[in-house]
């Protein structure tokens, strides 16, 4: 005899709210952990792959891991330090390129900026904050983020993390199955199906979408010559996952940046334009519809929200899993909409009769 209704939606409420609890305060502890099975999941499909070819779980894992940390370690050492540096010269610059806008709106618009206007007062305190607070601010985010803590658990224990669960990942998901209720099975299975095939087609394949266009904007950017390339292509590369935004940020940043640099030399402007308009038109047309495939059903607001919201619940491990929860709520909405509009709540007793067939009517 199964569970009453009103049971069973206790059970799971306080179950969920466990979860949600224990994220809230082991976030830092459970960080690792939660990067470690994404890697986990981004990687699931090459090891499977491998497999399909002859190899072992072990033997697949081993390369992907060896291949992966050789590709981590390049990065670091050709990337990570100029990326650093160029976002510590955009921070100081910044207060200077005020000051340039500022001189450009006095000569090109004196009529609506004077001395004592309050737009001209605006962006002087504007750039002197940034002078006093950018360069802090960045060091700060850098400092804490390359501590001795920090980095051990995200440089040694979420590689240790990944490779495990990336050589258990089968046996895991058997084991979860092995738990579902019997009663409610084939509809968690659905509802996990459609989880993973939203996640795979978002999640990796945004995530490849992100990683291309970040790189071909940075390499872009920097072979044209503008200052700060790497850093525009970076940002524009890691909110691409948000349609459009990505380009509009990063081309405004870029064509802005180009405007104090290039002025002037419209073909360097022009150039700096082109990149983002190719870049558009190779995501539109190739990238996405290769790598994503059809919509998955996350609209730009709804995860705008989720990051808003799990990032002011939970810091930086809210944002973290807001895409992926994001996703999974969404298709647990999905199915729980199409369940109501198969009820009698939503259809009611106003559904309309079959007509009858020309042989029933004779048969009356």
């Amino acid at each position: 005899m199964a569970l009453p209704v009103q049971t069973q939606v206790k059970f799971w409420s306080i179950t969920i709210a466990i979860l949600a609890v224990s994220l809230w305060y082991l976030g830092d502890v459970i960080m690792p952990f939660i990067l470690g099975g994404a890697i986990a999941y981004f990687l699931d499909p090459i090891a499977d792959r491998l497999e399909a070819m002859g190899l072992s779980r072990v033997a697949a894992t081993v390369i992907i891991s060896v291949l992966a940390i050789l590709l981590f370690v390049i990065a670091f050492l050709m990337v990570v330090p100029t990326l650093v540096s160029q976002a510590v010269a955009l921070a100081d610059a910044a207060p200077t390129l005020l000051k340039r806008l500022e001189v450009f709106l006095i000569e090109n618009i004196p009529s609506i900026i004077d001395e004592d206007s309050t737009i001209r007062q605006s962006l002087a305190s504007l750039g002197q904050a940034i002078k006093e607070r950018g360069g802090e601010l960045v060091g700060t985010v850098l400092s804490s983020a390359m501590g001795v803590i920090n980095i051990v658990i995200l440089l040694i224990v979420t590689p240790v993390v990944a490779f495990y669960m990336l050589l258990d990942w089968d046996r895991m998901v058997a084991k979860i199955d092995a738990l579902l209720p019997l009663d409610h099975r084939p509809a968690i299975r659905q509802i996990a199906s459609d989880i993973d095939r939203t996640l795979a087609s978002f999640i990796r394949g945004q995530g490849t979408v992100c990683l291309v266009l970040g790189t071909y904007y940075a390499v872009a950017l920097m072979a044209v010559g503008l200052q700060f390339g790497l850093v525009v292509g970076f940002i524009a590369g890691l909110i691409t996952f948000i349609p459009y935004v990505g380009a509009i940020v990063g081309g405004t940043l870029a064509i802005g940046l180009g405007l104090f640099q290039f002025w002037g030399d419209w073909w360097h402007l022009a150039a700096v334009a082109g990149i983002f308009m190719f870049g558009q038109f190779f995501e539109g047309n190739i990238l996405t519809p290769k790598l994503v495939g059809s919509s998955v059903g996350l609209h730009p607001v709804w995860l705008l929200l989720a990051l808003s919201v799990f990032g002011s619940l939970f810091g930086f491990v809210g944002m973290l899993v807001a895409v992926p929860v994001a996703a999974a709520l969404g298709v647990v909405a999905r199915f729980f909409v199409g369940k109501y509009q198969e009820g009698l709540l939503y259809q009611g007793l106003s559904i309309p009769e079959a007509p009858k067939t020309s042989d029933e009517g004779d048969a009356d």
